[in-house]
């Protein structure tokens, strides 16, 4: 299966650059897995689409303002650094991307915001990234809150006037250079009408890398490297994902993260294991979901790793012909635009089930 299969011709003026003042009042398109049938609704309609026993499953990660704005100590030639992840066991240490990266030589030192933080190159590692070793007094998070911006996708031009709009309601644990984006449409009021309804929420964690912004760069889709992220899946909602399954209900991921980190962690037969691991999964047509019976999703980057993952649940004829429904209907796309509801197509544990 190549790259190409999967590109759909998208007018620049749909790629949304502002958040919605509501952010339920997004559209919503809801995609029959089985059938191809779709409709066209908003986002708070997307109750309507989910029963009592069901399980929502979010991504409870929060973005960081992750890009630092600073100047070569040396030179005084500007230098951009965007935050990926803190290095296991090295507190001070951030794997980073640099720009510009050519002249960022170990040994680099780098000064932010008069002095109040300091960085200096440490190594290149994969990929180009680099070490960055930072000296500061206080708090690391606090100094960042100060100095750094949030770092948003390369389409959007727009700067973003209040942080908290590339987080979404329920954000808690710092760590992501991305936002999961489908879940950016919930809000407090919608979300407490889905528990009123006998909906669980059950929260994970991926911390969202700047990898997922990346190209699928080879023509061949089997040999494109995915990057890695580390998730976490609680007790408590390994075992109410389970127990949903076992009662019959649904399990619905808000966002290809969502999903990624409860396919990384099943079993064959379905059950999900609580516990933390990076995972690297790649999700494209001809995989076997095992766990996930819905998706809630945003519109994704032609060619992309996302709009692969959608269509291996849906079917690519079927995405993609709701893609170009989507750019007739004039919908918002990629991280501030608008959404999906894909359903219908059942999980291996669910099909079990149902036959036992």
């Amino acid at each position: 299966m190549k790259t190409s299969d999967f590109y759909y011709d998208l007018p620049k003026e749909l790629i949304a650059q502002d958040p919605l003042a509501d952010r339920s009042a997004s559209r919503l398109m809801c995609l029959d897995a089985k059938t191809g049938a779709v409709l066209h609704r908003h986002f708070h309609d997307v109750i309507e689409y989910l029963n009592p026993g069901d399980t929502l499953v979010i991504n409870n990660t929060k973005v960081i303002p992750a890009r630092l704005i600073g100047e070569k100590e040396e030179t005084g030639a500007a230098v951009e650094v965007l935050l990926l992840n803190r290095v296991k066991g090295r507190e001070a240490v951030w794997e980073t991307l640099v720009r510009p990266g050519k002249k960022a030589r170990p040994g680099t030192r780098i000064v932010f915001g008069g002095g109040l933080l300091t960085g200096e190159v440490t190594d290149i590692v994969e990929e180009g990234n680099r070490y960055v070793r930072f000296e500061y007094e206080g708090v690391f998070e606090e100094i960042l809150d100060r100095l750094g911006e949030m770092p948003l996708p390369p389409y959007i031009t727009h700067k973003l006037q209040d942080r908290s709009r590339y987080n979404t309601v329920y954000a808690k644990y710092d760590g992501s250079a991305a936002a999961p984006t489908a879940g950016l449409h919930f809000t407090q009021d919608l979300l407490e009408k889905i528990r009123a309804k006998g909906v669980k929420i059950a929260p994970l964690t991926l911390h969202v890398g700047l990898g997922t912004f990346r190209p699928v760069k080879t023509e061949e889709i089997t040999q494109h490297h995915m990057h890695t992220e580390h998730c976490i899946i609680p007790v408590s909602t390994a075992r109410l994902i389970n127990e949903t399954h076992a009662s019959g209900g649904r399990v619905i991921a808000v966002g290809t993260t969502s999903c990624r980190t409860l396919e990384s962690m099943a079993e064959e037969d379905g059950t999900v294991r609580s516990g933390e691991m990076d995972t690297s999964i790649f999700i494209y047509p001809g995989y076997r979901f095992r766990v996930m019976d819905g998706l809630i999703t945003n519109f994704h980057l032609p060619e992309s790793t996302l709009i692969m993952l959608v269509s291996a649940y849906a079917g690519r004829d079927k995405v993609l012909a709701a893609y170009e429904e989507a750019v007739k209907e004039r919908y918002r796309f990629f991280s501030f635009g608008d959404a999906m509801f894909v359903y219908g197509a059942e999980s291996l544990g669910y099909r079990s089930r149902v036959v036992r």
